[in-house]
């Protein structure tokens, strides 16, 4: 086991090395690793403001008490919880990882074994001394990397578009040697923005996590894992305990953390022991992965791989709703054709029913628009919850913004597939009656 007190880049002191001069010579830069840890650095900074007081009283007192979300996916707030307390730790195992890989190529011995350390940080006790969530030194790396983070995304955008007028070159040298003639003051214009895009590139290198050695950027980002797993353990630690769908399996670790004050105690848990449900349920079991994303049941949307198209269908009807423009049959088709075929017998039938049980009175749709902006005014979030999650964690559409991010719990993804398919069918149907009454038929609706 890697002693915690003595691995200087954790505890804030200098870092000690005992390096040969072929292992100094090799303190390289990171080069086009920059863009992952730059994705890295971005979650991590996620993840540290997620967890202040503001973020931490936001989900319980509004997020997880919120009406969709108590009504389509639970009402138990331990449960609740308990989803959010996991999906931060996945995320947080998910940045260590690469940081540990990345720590493979540091000198510094620490920073090298830094997966050991992780591993035993889950275990054991652990000082952090100036290090503590929210104080002075904590702040000042999360800024750092919010910075270096920053200027990597400004590289990435100079380069691509270096990339575009580089291709543009290569057309006008093409043009050149066929003797195509232009005017000589727009190449000089060209030539002149392709210098400054590659300066631009340049300084941005420089700046950026390009130029920024591995022990740098690795000792910066191991700092705040350390930081944010224990203030995840202090904020949801001793609830876990509480959650009913939690097994007793929980290994608990007391151990000192030093404040600016006084010593404090911290009780850690074993990632490893964290079950959320009991391994003979059936419906739930995650077994020993503790996969949040999996652990929805098949009674789920999500467990059903609907989640997505269902939020698609709900924010379309939503923009129909809204619009003052008359939606053409192409609009009304594609929406009727995304609905799984239970669903559409369910609208067909919910929609034969009220219509024959109502007269064609236009002023009715006041009526039906103001239930159905009632209605939407809690599932609509829900819906862009859920999309906004998914192209958060779509690797190609990843932007490097450091904010807390959407969890789980507020998506459709645990939420119950038949109350979820019923408050649809009452959105399409009410869509259709409004479009009806006032002379905007929703055709196959």
């Amino acid at each position: 086991m890697v002693g915690f007190k003595s691995m200087g880049w954790l505890a804030g002191e200098p870092i000690h090395r005992r390096l040969s001069a072929e292992a100094k010579k090799k303190d390289s830069s990171l080069g086009i690793l920059a863009f992952e840890t730059a994705k890295t650095m971005s979650t991590l900074v996620s993840l540290y403001k997620s967890l202040s007081d503001e973020e931490i009283s936001r989900l319980k007192n509004d997020v997880i008490k919120s009406e969709g979300v108590a009504f389509l996916n639970s009402s138990d707030e331990g449960f609740l919880l308990s989803l959010a307390y996991a999906e931060r730790l996945e995320d947080l195992d998910r940045a260590a990882a690469v940081v540990s890989r990345l720590g493979k190529k540091c000198n510094d011995f620490g920073l090298n074994r830094f997966d050991l350390i992780y591993t035993d940080l889950k275990l054991g006790i652990l000082d952090f001394g100036k290090l503590e969530y929210g104080s002075r030194s904590a702040e000042k790396k999360v800024r750092k990397m919010e910075k270096l983070v920053s200027a990597t995304s400004c590289l990435r955008s100079a380069l691509e578009g270096l990339t575009e007028l580089e291709i543009s070159e290569r057309k006008l040298n093409q043009w050149k040697s066929r003797q195509i003639e232009l005017e000589k003051a727009n190449y000089d214009l060209f030539y002149q923005k392709l210098e400054n895009q590659r300066k631009e590139a340049r300084h941005f290198r420089e700046i950026s996590l390009w130029s920024t050695t591995f022990d740098k950027s690795v000792n910066l980002m191991a700092r705040i894992v350390c930081v944010v797993y224990a203030r995840i353990c202090v904020v949801f630690g001793q609830q876990s305990r509480q959650f009913p769908l939690v097994k007793e399996k929980i290994l608990p670790h007391s151990g000192p953390i030093l404040t600016t004050s006084k010593r404090s105690i911290v009780r850690f848990y074993s990632r490893r022991s964290f079950l959320f449900f009991d391994e003979d349920d059936s419906q739930g079991s995650v077994a020993q992965t503790n996969r949040v994303f999996h652990a929805a049941g098949p009674s789920t949307v999500g467990g059903s791989g609907l989640a997505l198209r269902y939020a698609n269908v709900i924010l379309l009807a939503e923009k129909y709703m809204d619009s003052s423009v008359p939606v053409n049959h192409d609009e009304r088709e594609s929406l009727y054709e995304m609905l799984p075929e239970n669903l559409k017998a369910l609208v067909r039938n919910k929609l034969s029913k009220n219509m024959k049980s109502v007269e064609d009175d236009s002023s009715l749709a006041d009526g039906w628009r103001d239930a159905m902006v009632e209605m939407m005014g809690w599932l609509g979030p829900m819906a862009q919850d859920t999309v906004t999650w998914q192209m958060e964690r779509n690797i190609e559409k990843m932007k490097l913004e450091a904010k807390p991010s959407v969890l789980l719990l507020q998506t459709l993804h645990f939420s119950d597939k038949e109350k979820t398919e019923a408050a649809i069918a009452e959105v399409l149907v009410g869509l259709s009656c409004i479009f009806r009454f006032e002379n905007r038929k929703l055709g196959v609706l």
